[in-house]
């Protein structure tokens, strides 16, 4: 299949019906023997030590880390000239996805596959590369990126770490401490960022160096056996050709790889939800009151239709980033140029950080409730699920920050041929579905035009950035369902993809009820007139929206195939 090459951000304003996206049916076969040696992996070697591991079993996450490095987990995005495999970010996201399934050791992995290696593959000089790729890729060595401090969390720029040059240029001098190191006890390095005279700057800081120590483990929540624990560097001397990327650019490293790191959660979260939504049902087809499975009680079916309803939107939108990502990567650009690219896909990585992380939220929270009492025990694993999840709203910047980020972009760039997108071309139910969409797309641009008009600054009076960041968000992932959903009915016919098209239709009409509720209270705080407001309202209430459908009867029959397949299966 041919796609399209999506440059900038015109993966979130596509131009017109022809527009080809990535999709997970598109994984072939080799893709799919990765995903199941991961899988594999992840049931026979990760689970087992699972409680070893919570209890900070240090020596078995080393060696697990060595295992999935002879399995070539470790190596997906690197070359192969440093000993990867050279693969794309759409199969680094599978192998995330079904790490997810791996409690704390997958939050490990996925942050020595992504921020703890990629620095090297993108700003890494032809030494570093040589140097440090082949151990990271191997698991000989673990890798751990630091940039968090006691007083810059969100504001991660404003860092107090200081790195000062010797006279004869030859080593660096780093002092600081650097907080919430995730693999800190276990790294064998470090990309450490530090204030040079020149700006924010990334060093790769060997745990050998003297002067580095790491604090005491920290006590968390969840995610118990992953590693976190304070940095400290303390008059380290690091050499001068252990700069990683220009002097005084650090801060294009730190956005770059955190965006892509927001990715890789994303695909994580997807990952654990699967996990979640399995328990549930199998919990709710065995368990049973009043003389019946619970299963069998419409509640608990639309609980469990929301949960796989969720998961689809969720990598319907997170591959379809991947893809893009993938593009500009696959463009004869040079190296410079496609990492220039690459920020302006910020809006989608963060996209997919705050809706990936808030499905699995929702997601375990209900399979907690469906498993009632017992969901509070230890000895359930969803109890476990429920703990570790929380983190994934906070780490890699927190969902308010990212919410910040996509509005902001959003008011610099505008959105583009709004009504342009999804002319019908299938039949009758994909026509309803497009029609949610379409005007889902003007609600947005009236909210836009109404800010604009209005002056008010978003960034100070922050609830209206949270508003058209989670607009844009409903409307990135009903475009990718419709997009995926329509693919599927186009190749396979409506019948045998009936479950795909009862999830978009879901998707589409509750997402357009969010948009719409959302709008007004957007268009309400632009106006202060009174007959003003009545004139936007009443323009919101004149839009020609489909009579919605009774959406119980389609989550029952989603409910139904999950519990037949006992595990979400699209």
């Amino acid at each position: 299949m041919g796609e399209t090459k999506l440059q900038g951000n015109e993966s979130l304003f596509p131009h017109g019906p022809d527009t080809k996206v990535f999709t997970p049916e598109d994984f072939n076969e080799d893709d799919h023997l990765i995903s199941k040696t991961t899988e594999l992996f992840v049931k026979n070697e990760v689970m087992p030590l699972l409680e070893s591991i919570d209890q900070q079993d240090n020596e078995n996450v080393k060696k697990l880390f060595q295992q999935a490095g002879e399995l070539g987990l470790l190596s997906i995005e690197v070359p192969e000239s440093y000993g990867g495999l050279s693969l794309n970010k759409k199969l680094s996201g599978l192998v995330a996805e079904k790490m997810g399934f791996g409690g704390s050791f997958s939050v490990s992995f996925n942050i020595h596959a992504g921020v703890g290696t990629l620095p090297y593959v993108y700003y890494g000089t032809e030494e570093q590369k040589q140097k440090y790729l082949p151990k990271l890729v191997s698991g000989e060595w673990i890798g751990a990126y630091a940039l968090t401090e006691p007083n810059a969390g969100s504001d991660a720029l404003n860092a107090k770490t200081t790195a000062i040059l010797n006279e004869q240029g030859t080593a660096w001098l780093l002092n600081g401490e650097k907080q919430w190191i995730t693999n800190a006890k276990v790294a064998d390095v470090y990309v450490v960022f530090a204030k040079t005279s020149k700006g924010m700057t990334a060093f790769i800081v060997d745990k050998s160096f003297k002067g580095v120590s790491v604090g005491p483990e920290e006590k968390k929540m969840g995610i118990k056996g992953s590693s976190t624990a304070t940095l400290i560097l303390e008059d380290v001397s690091v050499p001068a050709q252990n700069v990683l990327g220009k002097v005084g650019q650090g801060h294009h490293v730190a956005l770059n790889i955190l965006n892509m790191a927001r990715l890789k959660l994303s695909f994580s979260n997807i990952g654990t939800s699967k996990q979640a939504l399995k328990l549930a049902v199998n919990y709710a087809k065995q368990r049973k009151q009043f003389d019946r499975p619970i299963i069998s009680f419409s509640m608990i079916q639309e609980k469990i239709a929301d949960m796989a309803i969720a998961i689809y939107g969720a990598e319907s939108a997170a591959y379809r980033t991947a893809d893009s990502l993938d593009n500009v990567f696959d463009t004869a650009y040079s190296l410079d140029e496609k990492l220039g690219k690459l920020a302006n896909y910020a809006a989608e990585c963060s996209i997919n950080k705050v809706n990936c992380s808030e499905v699995l939220d929702r997601i375990v929270d209900e399979a907690v409730q469906i498993h009632g009492g017992y969901g509070y025990m230890q000895e359930y694993e969803v109890e476990r699920l429920y703990r570790d999840a929380r983190i994934s709203r906070i780490f890699e910047g927190t969902n308010e920050i990212n919410r910040l980020t996509i509005a902001k972009l959003l008011m610099k760039k505008g959105f583009q041929n709004v009504g342009t997108r999804l002319e019908p071309h299938f039949n009758k139910q994909e026509i309803r579905n497009q029609q949610y969409f379409h005007q889902s797309k003007i609600l947005l641009d009236k909210s836009l035009k109404a800010l604009t008009l209005s002056k008010i600054n978003i960034q100070q009076e922050q609830e209206y950035s949270r508003l058209l960041a989670d607009m844009l968000k409903e409307i990135y992932v009903m475009e990718s369902a419709v997009i995926r959903t329509e693919k599927a009915i186009q190749k396979n016919g409506i019948e045998k993809e009936r479950l795909k098209e009862n999830m978009t239709n879901v998707i589409c009409e509750e997402g357009y009820r969010r948009i719409e509720e959302m709008a007004v209270l957007i268009l309400s705080g632009t106006e202060s007139d009174e007959a003003g407001r009545k004139v936007m309202l009443d323009e919101v209430r004149s839009l020609s929206v489909p009579l919605f459908r009774n959406l119980f009867i389609q989550k029952r029959e989603i409910a139904e195939r999950m519990a037949v397949q006992e595990k979400y299966n699209v």
